[in-house]
Parts: C-alpha cells; sequence; structure tokens
C-alpha cells in the first residue's frame, strides 16, 4: 500500500512529466530559481535540487561528459541523474544534456560576436568616465589577474612535476595550436627551444599534422593547446598522438575540453574576459611558469644551451647594444 509519501512524490512525477521542460540551460537556471522559492509546480526533494544546481554550475561538463562520469564528480549514482531527468519532464538524461549540448553549439557559434557586443555596450557605459580607455585596460587587466588566481588555485603539484620531466627528458618535443593559440603554441616552442633540442612545431612545414606525428617515436611529447570554441583538428591530433603512444600534455581551460581525455597531463587556464575573444593573459603566465620547470629539471643542460646560443648571439652580431 501507498505511504502518503510515495503518493505525493509520484504525483510530482506525473506533474513533471506533464510539463514542458525548458529547452535551454538558461530556462532550467530559471526552472532551479522558482523550485527554490516553491514558485513551480514541480518539487524535486533537496538532494535533487542540489545535483540539479551544481550541474547547472558546468554545463560545458554535462555537454560532453558521460553520465557514469557526472555521477561520479557529483557522489552520486547514475540513476539518480536519470532520475532527475524524468522527473523534470525529459525522456531521459540524454533527452536533458541534449539541452546542454545544444545550448554550448549556440554560444560556440557566436562566442567572438558575443564578445564584441559585450565590449560595445560597456564602452557606451563608460563613455563619459574621466578615463574610459584607461578603465577598460584595466578592466582587461585586472580580468586576467582573476584568471591567473583560478589557475593558481586548481594547480597539481604532480602534474607539473610530471610534465616538466617529460619535456626535459623525451628526445623529441612537438608543440600543436592553432587559430589565435598558434602564437601561444610558437612561444612555447620558442622557449622550449632556448634550453633543449629537438623541439618544434607539429607541423612547422606546412605538410601536415599525420607527416608530424609520423616523425615522432612512442615516448616523444606533444602538447596541445586550445580553448573554447575549440578547434576540431587540435583535438583530433591530440588523440592521434595518444593512439600513436606519445605522451600528450594539455593546455585548455576546462575537464569538458576534448583535450582532456587523450592527455597525460592537463592543466586548466581560465580566459574569462571582456576581451573581444579568448583572453591569452593566464596562458602565457602559466607557460613561463612551466617552462621555469622544465629549465629547473635539466638543471646544467639548461645552462649549457643558454651559453651556446648567447656564443652563436655574440659571433653573429644579432643583437644591437
Amino acid at each position: 500500500m501507498d505511504t502518503g509519501k510515495q503518493k505525493g512524490r509520484r504525483a510530482s512525477e506525473a506533474e513533471a512529466s506533464a510539463q514542458t521542460p525548458p529547452r535551454s540551460v538558461d530556462g532550467l537556471r530559471e526552472l532551479v530559481i522558482r523550485i527554490g522559492r516553491d514558485e513551480a509546480n514541480l518539487s524535486l526533494g533537496g538532494k535533487a535540487h542540489t545535483v540539479l544546481a551544481k550541474l547547472l554550475e558546468r554545463p560545458e561538463e554535462v555537454a560532453v561528459r558521460t553520465i557514469t562520469d557526472l555521477a561520479a564528480s557529483l557522489d552520486v549514482n547514475a540513476s539518480t541523474l536519470t532520475r532527475l531527468s524524468t522527473r523534470l519532464g525529459y525522456a531521459g538524461f540524454a533527452d536533458f544534456q541534449s539541452v546542454f549540448r545544444d545550448s554550448l553549439a549556440e554560444r560556440h557559434r557566436h562566442f567572438y560576436s558575443q564578445q564584441a557586443e559585450r565590449l560595445v555596450a560597456s564602452s557606451k557605459t563608460h563613455a563619459h568616465d574621466a578615463a574610459p580607455e584607461v578603465d577598460m585596460v584595466v578592466k582587461l587587466a585586472r580580468e586576467s589577474i582573476g584568471n591567473v588566481e583560478g589557475f593558481i588555485a586548481q594547480l597539481s603539484p604532480a602534474d607539473l612535476r610530471g610534465a616538466a620531466r617529460l619535456l626535459a627528458d623525451a628526445k623529441r618535443v612537438r608543440v600543436h595550436g592553432l587559430r589565435q593559440f598558434s602564437a601561444l603554441a610558437s612561444f612555447v616552442c620558442y622557449g622550449l627551444g632556448m634550453i633543449r633540442t629537438d623541439v618544434a612545431l607539429l607541423d612547422a612545414q606546412g605538410l601536415g599534422v599525420a607527416e608530424g606525428l609520423a616523425q615522432l617515436q612512442p615516448g616523444d611529447v606533444v602538447i596541445v593547446t586550445s580553448v573554447s570554441p575549440y578547434t576540431r583538428s587540435v583535438a583530433d591530433a591530440a588523440i592521434a598522438a595518444k593512439d600513436a603512444e606519445l605522451d600528450v600534455i594539455a593546455i585548455t581551460d576546462t575537464l569538458a575540453s576534448p583535450l582532456v581525455p587523450p592527455a597525460r597531463h592537463a592543466f586548466l587556464i581560465p580566459h574569462e574576459s571582456s576581451f573581444f575573444s579568448n583572453s591569452m593573459g593566464a596562458y602565457l603566465v602559466f607557460c613561463e611558469g612551466l617552462l621555469n620547470l622544465v629549465a629547473a629539471q635539466l638543471g646544467k643542460r639548461a645552462l649549457h644551451a643558454l651559453e651556446r646560443r648567447e656564443r652563436l648571439i655574440t659571433s653573429l652580431d644579432i643583437e644591437m647594444s
């Protein structure tokens, strides 16, 4: 015989199934607020409400991770996510997850124009400030500082040590980043090349990634870098490198990044900013730190490499006094 509590839960589930569930992440956020205020014709219970709120804090992860991975990260059973989905009115977890995937795809399609719209709106708001030009630069600088503090808070000593050792000891190192992140790849390649030999961009000669990977052997290292909206070919190169038994180091933004699964070491650097594209400041700071760790790992080898470089610069009269 049903208890009153069971009847109430089933009635709530029936109400939810009769409703049209939100088809956007923003709609889900509004629903969570209404549920918390007891303004929705739906009751989730404290645990389910908390789980839903946590999922909405990490929409990119929900869009790409499996139900098993998400459940483990939330310390719940996968069945909990399935029940939550159906209680909200979705056909199942896949239907619920499609809301996050669609929202992510839509955001990626308009990433740059949306960033620019925010920039224009902000400049109009501050147009009558005493020094709006300075204010804009200061705002970007402070945002970069926030991103630096963000990656510092989640640095793993074990991953830093492991990556530094790989980059110091591997016979060959290749670096791969495209579009805006080709600049970061070139910076890392130049810095590593100052302190060790056989470092290059993965496709330095424009012959293609397959040709670049074919020149490497198991135990060599490939550094890949990309952030949302991710460059598909960089993600594909990371997977191909792992399949070829190469050690992959990823410099990216979140656990939802497609560069994370194939990586032996992954470093997550925030890039939240009012800049009209991806903010690079925190990425450069992190890479400088990683390069210093590699130099420390190399020890006298790095010192000898730098001294040899200085002799060549002097003999070729490259620098102006």
